[in-house]
């Protein structure tokens, strides 16, 4: 036998599937303008603050825009310190591979998977975020080749840390024209991290979607602090000020890389998944920020997990607007950190 995998269906490449489900002018104008405005932060030619915030799985259409429709609120109370760029993630990583992956995989978590479905399901979720939001948003990029289905909506990449060591989504980073976020690994190898920045701000040629392709380099790729987990299976931040001050030297090491910026990740291993702890780690930033001037230069925003109801819950559990992965902060306690975030920096 030659491969032990059954073919199903031939899925629309992203040319037809954009074709089928097109964007206006106006989601183009969008998109253009926040990529612009995005790039000078990273430059260092806008000095507003990062918040990259939103569930820690976009698992339904509904709730998931009863919630950015409120942050579409708070953001333009804060839009000349704060420039938020909503978490609207569809496919999600599994450390053993299995349970939920994400709407990529089921459109509906209490049905079976269905890619097809899926895919369209992700893109029409992106469309409707920014034509009722004005909103571009952030996904994480676990499988590159299906980037293409959403680069004309996306203003922003992340790449996991069971990820940030693979070589695929390292040269695909070094041909997307928006920011990319390489977190450091579950291990905490910061070597690793800045490795894969290098990759991707570094041209490349390789194969992607049965093409050959060249692409210029990425040069708004930079690291996210997201904590580790040592060889005994406890969690450890890494978002303190020593924490912060080794990448900052290992930015300077290394002249090379192009726009030095930190994000820091105030969930995952940083807060041991105890979502509360979300508000003190982010004013604990902010103060290393304001001790610290190249620290400030080079912290240029948080990621935050957060949804309508606090903590998280079981699939079907029927708790609207709650999380069915990792517990995040309920909608109260969010608008307040934001407004606190703006009074702090």
């Amino acid at each position: 036998m030659e491969m032990n995998m059954k073919f199903i269906r031939k899925l629309p490449i992203p040319k037809e599937l954009k074709e089928e489900f097109t964007i206006d002018e106006k989601i183009t104008r969008i998109k253009e303008e926040r990529d612009r405005q995005i790039a000078d932060i990273f430059e260092g030619k806008d000095d507003r603050f990062l918040l990259i915030i939103g569930p820690c799985s976009a698992d339904r259409e509904d709730a998931v825009l009863d919630y950015m429709e409120k942050l579409a609120v708070v953001a333009e109370k804060v839009k000349d310190k704060v420039f938020i760029i909503p978490r609207v993630y569809t496919n999600k990583p599994r450390t053993k591979g299995l349970g939920y992956k994400g709407m990529l995989h089921q459109p509906d978590p209490e049905q079976g998977e269905d890619m097809l479905a899926g895919i369209i399901a992700i893109r029409q979720l992106h469309t409707r975020v920014i034509s009722e939001t004005g909103f571009t948003c952030a996904e994480e990029m676990l499988y590159p080749s299906n980037h293409r289905y959403l680069s004309d909506l996306l203003s922003y990449v992340a790449v996991g840390a069971r990820s940030v060591e693979n070589q695929e989504h390292r040269l695909v980073s070094s041909g997307l024209g928006i920011p990319v976020g390489m977190k450091n690994p579950t291990a905490g190898d910061l070597s690793v991290m800045m490795n894969s920045i290098t990759a991707a701000q570094s041209p490349q040629k390789f194969i992607y979607r049965g093409w050959e392709v060249q692409t210029e380099g990425n040069p708004l790729t930079h690291c996210i602090l997201r904590g580790y987990v040592d060889k005994f299976g406890k969690s450890h931040p890494n978002y303190h000020y020593e924490d912060i001050e080794r990448v900052y030297e290992s930015y300077v090491k290394d002249p090379s890389i192009k726009n030095p910026t930190v994000i820091v990740d105030t969930n995952h291993n940083n807060s041991g998944k105890r979502y509360e702890e979300q508000i003190r780690i982010s004013k604990d930033i902010l103060h290393s920020r304001k001790w610290n001037s190249d620290i400030k230069k080079l912290v240029k925003g948080l990621m935050i997990e957060s949804y309508l109801v606090d903590g998280c819950q079981k699939i079907g559990d029927g708790v609207y607007g709650q999380s069915i992965t990792d517990p995040c902060l309920g909608w109260e306690k969010s608008e307040r950190l934001i407004l606190d975030i703006a009074d702090l920096i």
